[in-house]
């Protein structure tokens, strides 16, 4: 196991030993044309790239990780970590001296991955923030990636150009705050469109270190977690629907897979 100290902006923040889990819960407001807002219990792990977790063989079923479960579908660990570099380097970040990703994402659980959203911290040799990718992913087998630096404060905003949900079109940008530090991790994303809240979600939870004993107890606290993310998605969606929320066009590029 690793300890990163991360800093941003000259502010120090150190966290525990990774891997950890993270455990709290994931909110969802749809602000308009119609309001439709869940809260559900969630976790996720916080893991180094380079130092993934290594777990006992019985608790592998549900806690697996691989590397074609993200972005270009890398077959190893250094490829997805030079992946996510690549990301940083298109989006006019420099990846020069990053040399620490860390990746706030699901583990496969009895062989299904879900991830809407998962964010890489990507650190230097001294614990400074370069930036943060965010890895998105829709229910129709596409990935995307936006690469983004935070201010000081973790603020950072990007334009939408990727479909993620039916009910919402490519249009609009985002503004993201992301929190990193020794007892929480969150991030927070709204949508604008026009000048106007479309959806408010944020994912926060408390870290946990990954002891075999601690991802026991939360498994089973949080059984079939992917399972679950993938079922509500659609659950939610069916409920939208229902109500008669417009659904937009899917665009061809609604399968892209990041390179």
């Amino acid at each position: 196991m690793t300890e990163v100290r991360p800093r941003v902006a000259d502010q120090a923040i150190t966290l525990p030993a990774l891997p950890a889990l993270v455990v709290g819960q994931v909110h969802h407001t749809r602000h308009t044309p119609m309001r439709h807002t869940f809260s559900h219990r969630h976790y996720q792990w916080l893991v180094d790239l380079d130092d993934p977790p290594r777990l006992p063989a019985w608790l592998r079923p549900v806690a697996t990780f691989r590397p074609e479960d993200h972005l270009a579908g890398s077959a190893t660990l250094p490829e997805l970590k030079a992946n996510v570099l690549r990301c940083l380097e298109r989006d006019g970040i420099p990846a020069d001296g990053v040399t620490r990703v860390v990746a706030l994402t699901h583990a496969r659980v009895l062989g299904h991955v879900f991830d809407p959203m998962t964010a890489y911290w990507c650190l230097t040799a001294d614990g400074s923030l370069r930036g943060v990718v965010v890895e998105v992913h829709n229910t129709y087998g596409g990935r995307h990636a936006y690469a983004v630096r935070p201010d000081p404060s973790g603020a950072a905003s990007v334009d939408k150009d990727f479909y993620v949900s039916p009910f919402n079109d490519t249009s609009g940008e985002y503004s993201i705050r992301f929190h990193l530090d020794d007892e929480r991790v969150s991030v927070g994303i709204r949508l604008h469109r026009e000048g106007e809240l479309v959806l408010t979600a944020v994912v926060d939870g408390a870290l946990v270190p990954a002891t075999s004993s601690s991802v026991v107890r939360t498994v089973a606290r949080h059984p079939l977690m992917p399972q679950r993310v993938s079922a509500l998605i659609r659950m939610h969606g069916i409920r939208l629907w229902a109500r008669r929320l417009p659904v937009q066009p899917r665009p061809a590029n609604s399968q892209e897979s990041v390179r």
